[in-house]
Order: structure tokens, then C-alpha cells, then sequence
């Protein structure tokens, strides 16, 4: 595996950690995903912090495709569940049953019990089933008639959904969505490479090769991305952008405390994706739209679902240009 020293400081006399290179990775999720290399490194930024994934677009545009592409480029466990409106909490978590040979109550797992995992279409199944997400996202357990069960790790969630869609949805609640760390949007690729994607033989859907890094090599990157710096002024920034969100008049509800925690982890892992031990505004500055987006609730109640996420988006982006960065 290729390997290379990460800037990330470390105490004095001890050498820096070497960490794996992320070169192949985002290799692996280019091969997938054509044209989009910044919400490919988005999406490593939400895995190096240890959050949890919604991709939320149009059909067709590879919210599915990305979300196996970023799992599979992992030698990690990997389950796709899809989403329907009869689907139980039991069919997620996992259920206790009693073994006639043993004469005792044996638990068996649920696919949540896994490295990544796929919620596709997150937004047709009922409200009860998506709560039983909350505590595995939160907390990276679950609890099954009283006894707590630890989650592998590295663990992570990656949802897609569709915004234009009504018909048999079930919206994410604001509590819900609040877990997500990171939402993104991938848009329509540009035309030299949806000329690629048309021209695939066969219609097959691309897929990402493997990266060479495994599970412990994500933990390592994990945490390091913990140790990066981040200077009281970046702190500062990110807390007024908060505070913006908390008084604009368009919005009924800002960026909660674990929002502005969200942003500081999201910052200092894009630094470490970029070689440095330090994390800057412009960092924070770059990921707000994607870690704050989903977070704030729009004033007007009535307005459409894909409106209401614009809106928000516009809103964020309204208050980076109020904001002063500092130097």
C-alpha cells in the first residue's frame, strides 16, 4: 500500500505518523463517479469526521451509485437496504429470538451491523423505522429489548433520497436530518463526461475499484483528522456564522450546537485530505452549504419540499457574504 508522512503534528521528538495516501481512494470514486471530484471529497471529509451521509438530488444522477462507490472502495462490510413503506425497525436493528436447542433468547443481528450502510431512499419508509437509525448515528449502538449492542467501526450511514418525489414519503424530521452530518447534491455532470457515461458499453452502471485501504486504515485516518489544528479565529468564524443563522429572519430555526460542532470537524478534515495540520476560515467557509443547509428550518411552512432546500442553501450562502473572514 502506498503510503506517505502526514503533516499532522505530533509531540515534540516523536516522528509524524504515517498515514495512507488518499490518492487511490478518490481514484476509486472518480471511476465512478464522473466529473464531480468536489462532492467526491466532500464525501471523504464526512467519513474522515466520523458523520453520517444524505445525498439528496434528482433521479438519475448517481445518488446510489456514489454511495456503493464510497463503500465499496473500502475493504470494509457493506449492506444496501432499500427503503420501503412496510419495512419495521426489527428489519434494520435485528430481533431476539428463543433457540429451542439451547433454551435460551438468541439476538441475530440486523444489517445495520455493518461498516457502511446504504439507506437507499431513506424517505419511503414510515417514521418509526427511520428513528431506529437515531441511536446507532448518535451513538454507534443500539439498544435491543434493554441490552446495548456495539456497532463495527469504522460505521457509517449513507442515505439518498429524492427531493421531488410525494407521493408515499415520509420527510425526514428536523430531529432526523440534524444526525446527518453532511448533506450534498451532485447535479447534473457537464457534457464531457456525461458523453463518458453515455457511452459505457452496455448501460452498465460504473463501479469503484478497490482503494488498497481497509478498515484500520480508516481509523488511523480518523483520527488524525482530530488532531489537526484549529486556531481560535476559525472557531470564531464558524460560531458568528452560527449565530447569523440563529437571528436571520427567513429562518424558524438556526444551526443547533451540533451543527457548529459538525462544521469544526468537517474543517479539520479537509485539511488533512489536503496535506495540511491546520484547518483555515476558507475551509469552513467551503463546507457551511453542506453542513448547514439541511440543518435550518425555512419560515414558510407551505413551501415545497425541493423549494424549502434551496432556500436554504441560499440562506447560508447569503450570511458567508455577511460574515467577515478572518485573515
Amino acid at each position: 500500500m502506498t503510503e506517505r508522512e502526514s503533516l499532522v503534528a505530533s509531540p515534540a521528538g516523536i516522528p509524524p505518523r504515517v498515514l495512507p495516501s488518499f490518492e487511490p481512494l478518490e481514484a476509486a470514486l472518480g471511476s465512478a463517479i464522473r466529473g464531480k471530484p468536489e462532492v467526491i471529497r466532500f464525501s471523504l471529509v464526512c467519513l474522515l469526521a466520523r458523520g453520517h451521509l444524505l445525498i439528496e438530488d434528482v433521479p438519475g444522477v448517481g445518488k446510489t451509485t456514489l454511495a456503493q462507490a464510497l463503500a465499496r472502495s473500502i475493504a470494509c462490510r457493506f449492506h444496501r437496504l432499500q427503503f420501503t413503506s412496510d419495512m419495521l425497525p426489527s428489519d434494520v436493528l435485528g430481533v431476539t429470538i428463543y433457540n429451542l436447542q439451547s433454551e435460551a433468547f438468541e439476538f441475530k443481528p440486523g444489517p445495520i451491523f455493518t461498516n457502511f450502510l446504504l439507506a437507499d431512499e431513506i424517505n419511503r419508509t414510515t417514521p418509526k423505522t427511520q428513528s431506529a437509525l437515531l441511536e446507532a448515528m448518535n451513538e454507534s449502538q443500539v439498544t435491543i429489548d434493554g441490552r446495548p449492542h456495539s456497532l463495527p467501526r469504522p460505521f457509517m450511514v449513507i442515505a439518498t433520497q429524492n427531493p421531488v418525489e410525494h407521493h408515499g414519503t415520509y420527510p425526514l424530521p428536523e430531529s432526523q436530518l440534524d444526525r446527518f452530518f453532511m448533506r450534498l447534491r451532485i447535479g447534473y455532470p457537464d457534457t464531457a463526461s456525461e458523453r463518458e457515461i453515455v457511452r459505457q458499453s452496455g448501460g452498465a452502471l460504473p463501479e469503484a475499484g478497490p482503494s488498497g485501504l481497509v478498515a484500520e486504515d480508516i481509523l488511523r485516518l480518523q483520527d488524525a483528522a482530530q488532531g489537526v489544528l484549529v486556531e481560535d479565529a476559525v472557531v470564531d468564524y464558524i460560531l458568528a456564522i452560527v449565530e447569523q443563522t440563529r437571528h436571520h429572519e427567513s429562518l424558524a430555526l438556526g444551526v443547533s450546537p451540533r451543527g457548529a460542532q459538525a462544521l469544526y470537524r468537517a474543517a479539520q478534515a479537509l485539511a488533512l485530505l489536503e496535506g495540511r495540520d491546520y484547518s483555515t476560515p476558507d475551509d469552513a467557509k467551503r463546507l457551511a452549504v453542506p453542513v448547514f443547509a439541511h440543518r435550518v428550518v425555512i419560515n414558510t411552512r407551505n413551501t415545497l419540499v425541493e423549494r424549502r432546500l434551496d432556500a436554504g442553501e441560499r440562506i447560508i450562502e447569503q450570511i458567508l457574504t455577511q460574515v467577515e473572514v478572518p485573515l
